[in-house]
């Protein structure tokens, strides 16, 4: 199955940016999608950003529209997360994933991941 290695993560103050990457052992095109996830302590993981494979399009959940951009080398396999006027609540572990399918419910956005694997993910402290 596929597997992804995320990296890019840090302590940054707020307002500040990142770039993450998400290095696929794989085809991403092999899926309908490759999906940017994060988890905050006590939290559930939630879906942030989403890029089709079929045309590169992407879709954001409401919380990062706007600051966020994801992007893709296809090929290196890879997947970016460009995060911009960072703000402490988006502190969380970030994780990347297959997906096969996604939708937007009142701006909320729900990914289906492809199979049960979860990487390491890339740790996103936003604090002063």
């Amino acid at each position: 199955q596929l597997q992804f290695v995320e990296s890019g993560g840090g302590l940054v103050q707020p307002g500040g940016s990142l770039r993450l990457s998400c290095a696929a052992s794989g085809f991403t095109s092999n899926y309908y999608a490759t999906g940017w996830f994060r988890q905050a302590p006590g939290k559930e993981r939630e879906g942030v950003s989403a890029i089709r494979s079929s045309d590169g399009s992407a879709f954001y959940t409401n919380s990062v529209k706007g600051r966020f951009t994801i992007s893709r080398d296809s090929a290196k396999n890879t997947v970016y997360l460009q995060m911009n006027n960072l703000k402490p609540e988006d502190t969380a572990v970030y994780y990347c994933a297959a997906v096969r399918g996604f939708g937007l419910r009142s701006g909320v956005l729900a990914m289906t991941t492809a199979n049960d694997y979860w990487g390491q993910g890339t740790q996103v402290t936003v604090s002063l």
